[in-house]
């Protein structure tokens, strides 16, 4: 059941699971898509960030020992936040789960002090999901019956090891840094130095590496390996199961999924970054993309906002008898926002008649109640500004960005015409966090599928990319952006993109 859109101010503290954005719940994919503002920790993936679009990112992370913002800090920003206009929905968004080790509680706290509701929606947490995608049971009968999970920040001593003689299985988060101590410590407070252990970095995504051995070498080995945060230790008699029961093979898995069967795909462990520039299709793609064995990464490059004079909006519509133009599904929503915003509906676009640049556009008109009068084959804004039924002398109102549409105006005024712009929303640069950027310089292969996109993506990052495109429209506009190394679709769907990526692949990357 769908959660009530909660009340303002309110604060979700929200868990984000071990890394796999797959492994997010319901509640916390339906309290980020209803956020205002999210603040975000250094290791939930910034995948998940592609389901707020629409809200204020604050990256907060805690990274090592490197500075960062501090606790107390975090917990103000956190209640100011859900207090400013007037009340906000914001939302936590943590590594793991937040009252294991990730001081939600704390959070929690203060949001309590200063009278703000709060709610917690739990994740996954690494402690035992890390384990799991090692293949290692933390309990497992006739081996294991209980298990304790300990922080490795702190120096617990001999003592306190020794006073967990009860716990079969010791699950460390947080601990490569002083592993070689806590290794020592554990023999010392009287556990076997033979005793396995396994450090498990980043797991749950194609980038998870798992080190074996015992107390006595398993911080040798982890520096010899190179691993390092974010990482769980476990130690146990358990861990030696995952020479039977290791499953995770993320080498041969596309965004992290859990079906090896992947690894036959055509683009099998190529790396993707799909560029968004909008909501709901660009994952679709993802999907499309995963499915034939790519490692893919969501970038947003854009975020939305509604404009700033709603009411210019909504006049220049009232009583309008000409035709209204559409050329994306942002635009569609957005305009209806509008109307409701003013206290209007759609009866204000009763005399017009209304056209959609492609499928997509015409589909979200009719999910808010209305029906596109004309769509042009193929899809654009090209295309839509030369078959529009319209006569010359007649005039066309586009609602859009806060940017006309260059191509659409020329088609109409080759026609004769008339075109007017008019801003429903405002496209403002996505600030991408390191990761990101990080993901971007992985990529062999990035999608636009919009000219926004590419202008964008540009401005971000250069164009040094092989991109594949979704249309001639995009294409034209990537190349005027300065792109060279495109391919584009043969038919404007998401199923022509994924075609384009593997031409991309097999022959540009």
């Amino acid at each position: 059941m769908t959660p009530a859109l909660p009340p303002v101010p309110f604060v979700s503290l929200i868990g984000a699971g071990p890394g796999d954005p797959g492994l997010l719940t319901l509640r916390a994919a339906e309290r980020l898509r209803e956020a205002d503002v999210v603040l975000f920790d250094a290791l939930a993936n910034p995948d998940l960030l592609a389901l707020c679009p629409q809200a204020e990112r604050l990256d907060v992370g805690k990274r090592g020992f490197l500075p960062s913002m501090g606790q107390e800090d975090i917990n103000a920003l956190l209640v100011s936040r859900a207090l400013d206009r007037g009340g906000q929905r914001v939302v936590r968004l943590k590594g793991g789960d937040p009252f294991v080790f990730g001081r939600g509680g704390e959070e929690a706290l203060a949001c309590a002090a200063a009278g703000v509701p709060c709610e917690v929606v739990p994740g996954i947490s690494s402690a035992v999901a890390a384990a799991a995608y090692a293949g290692i049971p933390v309990t497992h009968r006739g081996v294991a019956r209980s298990f304790a999970v300990l922080t490795g920040t702190d120096r617990q001593g001999p003592a306190a090891y020794a006073a967990l003689g009860g716990a079969d299985t010791l699950v460390f988060l947080m601990a490569v840094k002083h592993l070689e101590q806590i290794a020592a410590d554990l023999i010392a407070s009287g556990r076997d130095a033979a005793t396995p252990a396994a450090t498990i970095q980043w797991a749950s995504t194609p980038e998870q590496r798992v080190v074996s051995g015992t107390l006595a070498d398993i911080a040798g080995k982890v520096r010899a390996a190179g691993l390092g945060a974010p990482a769980v230790t476990v130690v146990g008699e358990v861990v030696r199961l995952r020479e039977q029961l290791d499953w995770f093979l993320p080498e041969a898995l596309g965004g992290g999924g859990a079906l090896p069967a992947r690894s036959a795909g055509p683009l099998s462990g190529v790396q993707v970054a799909v560029t968004r520039t909008r909501a709901g299709t660009d994952s679709a793609l993802a999907g499309l993309l995963s499915a034939q064995g790519a490692q893919v990464s969501e970038i947003p490059l854009v975020r939305f906002t509604p404009t700033g004079d709603r009411r210019a909006l909504v006049g220049a519509l009232t009583g309008f008898t000409g035709w209204v133009l559409l050329s994306s599904e942002q635009a569609a929503n957005a305009l209806m926002d509008a109307l409701l915003a003013e206290g209007r509906d759609a009866r204000v676009l009763s005399g017009a008649r209304i056209a959609a640049a492609g499928a997509g556009t015409a589909r979200a008109l009719a999910a808010r109640g209305l029906r596109a009068d004309f769509v042009p084959s193929p899809s654009g804004t090209g295309p839509l500004g030369a078959g529009l039924p319209a006569q010359p002398g007649e005039l066309a109102l586009h609602v859009g960005s806060q940017e006309p549409d260059a191509e659409l105006e020329a088609a109409l005024a080759a026609r004769g015409i008339g075109y007017h712009a008019l801003e429903a929303f405002r496209v403002e640069p996505a600030e991408l966090s390191a990761g990101q950027r990080a993901q971007l310089e992985a990529a062999q292969v990035v999608t636009l599928a919009s000219s926004a996109g590419a202008r964008s993506l540009a401005q971000v990052a250069g164009t040094g990319f092989t991109a594949a495109v979704i249309g001639p429209q995009t294409e034209r506009a990537a190349r005027a952006a300065g792109f060279t190394r495109l391919f584009t679709a043969h038919e404007a769907t998401l199923e022509g993109l994924t075609d384009a990526v593997r031409r991309a692949w097999r022959q540009g990357a």
